[in-house]
């Protein structure tokens, strides 16, 4: 997927999603600043996009909806939305990855009706999403710092080697 790195930190009991502000017409920059990563159902689970914007939006909106309808169980809420992805015939066109977290799971959700749960605390998704993932992993592993800091650290690293990632970077946590 083109464009965007989004990132999520689990340790210590808390959770951190970041995501870079970049949006890319082809090659050219349009926005610096773009907000990927927001906070849903009463501040409770963050969810942060990569790929198109209003595909995304759209899939925020869907996942709104479940989180209301099943009292914010995540769980049940991705799981449902994955079949909607996947069953329904506009949503299957949508061109969007999403990470979706709340204090005790991270999930990465794509429009193939994937739903993956991380074995080791981290996520990752976009074009700088494999580098951010590496370096974040390095950094849970030899490091103390503390997740915020990582997921920072980690979505630099991505900025400074991705040319569709840039470093004005949106940090929620939970």
């Amino acid at each position: 997927m083109k464009g965007t790195t989004i990132i999520a930190v689990k340790k210590d009991g808390k959770v951190v999603v970041a995501g870079d502000g970049q949006v890319s017409l082809g090659e050219t920059i349009i926005k610096h600043k773009a907000r990927k990563v927001r906070r849903l159902y009463h501040g409770k689970v963050i969810v942060g996009f990569a790929g198109a914007t209003a595909d995304a939006l759209t899939l925020f909106e869907r996942l709104e909806k479940k989180l209301e309808a099943y009292g914010g169980q995540l769980v049940r809420a991705v799981v449902e939305l994955a079949k909607d992805w996947r069953t329904e015939r506009t949503l299957r066109r949508l061109e969007a990855m999403l990470i979706a977290c709340d204090k005790n799971h991270m999930f990465l959700l794509s429009g193939a009706g994937d739903v993956m749960e991380p074995d080791d605390q981290v996520l990752a998704i976009g074009s700088g999403g494999s580098m951010a993932l590496a370096a974040a992993k390095a950094l849970l592993k030899h490091t103390d710092l503390p997740p915020r800091d990582i997921a920072l650290e980690a979505m630099q690293i991505a900025a400074s080697i991705c040319v569709y990632t840039n470093d004005q970077i949106v940090v929620e946590e939970l």
